[in-house]
């Protein structure tokens, strides 16, 4: 069976120009990309999901891939998950998501699972930001305490090996340098939101309504450390998911990152399919999605 095609698809989200792309149709899972990337960069991540019977629904977040950055005002965390809502809500997307986060999309996942509760089935991390735990020497400290120079020291390795950099580094580079000639001035400041962030208290929350939450986390990520990871585990209160890659390894595996979040599809899709069965007084959180092939107002790239 061939792929699902991956379409690029621009639309108005709270009145700004922004860019995203969709691909397959059944469970709707909303993908939100790591820092100074777009949806691009995931077109392999993207069609893996959505061969899964899946509708994946992956934007160029405010201030990356043409999309345009939030206004001052609303530059957080908290301003990024009201942007997502305005986008589900500019698609006529009304079911609840799988949300996956990758990086700094995870912080962003989290809020939004956090302040729009109704709207997630579940809440994929991976490689997340936000744990804000940093292991220095014997003691752990607060991530924000973690020296810039510390972070650019890690991020050349998080390519390697050379099997790996071969297949990371061309689909990176279709995002990244745009995004560095484009607009410079919103990875650097997307950089020190990412830096500063701690979603553990909204994590508790999150646990303690009862949502799902799997964590996943790459042995040789020097970006986000163990600590971290870890302290985003305790907070979830879930034992996490360990797997053999760096920071981006899901770009250089999607095939295997398709596997290891197989079951959360699965268990997502059984729900669904039950809701969808029972009577339409009784169905809990699941309404109309409207197709996106049908929509009129975003137009295709």
């Amino acid at each position: 069976m061939p792929a699902p095609m991956v379409v690029d698809r621009r639309t108005f989200v709270q009145g700004r120009s922004a860019s995203y792309s969709v691909a397959g149709e059944g469970l709707p899972v909303l993908l939100l990309h790591g820092w100074a990337l777009a949806q691009h960069t995931y077109r392999d991540v993207i069609e893996t999901i959505a061969a899964q019977g899946c509708q994946v629904i992956a934007p160029a977040m405010p201030g990356f891939g043409g999309t345009a950055d939030l206004p001052g005002s609303s530059f957080s965390l908290r301003g990024y998950a009201q942007w997502v809502a305005g986008l589900l809500d500019a698609l006529d997307i009304e079911e609840p998501a799988v949300v996956v986060g990758h990086s700094f999309g995870g912080g962003v996942a989290v809020r939004f699972a956090h302040d729009f509760r109704p709207r997630v089935r579940s809440l994929v991390l991976v490689n997340s930001i936000g744990g804000s735990s940093w292991r220095s020497g014997t003691g752990l400290r607060s991530i924000t305490e973690r020296p810039l120079w510390d972070w650019g020291l890690h991020f050349p390795g998080d390519v390697w090996p050379i099997r790996q950099a071969t297949r990371v580094l061309p689909v990176v580079a279709e995002d990244l340098l745009p995004n560095l000639l484009r607009n410079p001035r919103a990875i650097v400041k997307v950089a020190n939101l990412a830096r500063r962030a701690d979603v553990r208290t909204e994590l508790e929350t999150l646990r303690n309504d009862g949502l799902s939450i799997s964590i996943i986390w790459g042995t040789r990520d020097g970006i986000i450390p163990r600590e971290s990871f870890e302290a985003l585990c305790v907070a979830s209160g879930v034992e996490g998911t360990v797997v053999e890659g760096s920071h981006s390894w899901l770009l250089a595996d999607p095939k295997q990152f398709g596997e290891v979040i197989t079951n959360d599809v699965r268990v997502a899709q059984a729900a669904r399919d039950l809701e969808l069965k029972a009577p339409a007084g009784k169905r809990r959180g699941l309404r109309r999605v409207q197709s996106l092939a049908a929509r009129r107002k975003p137009t295709a790239d």
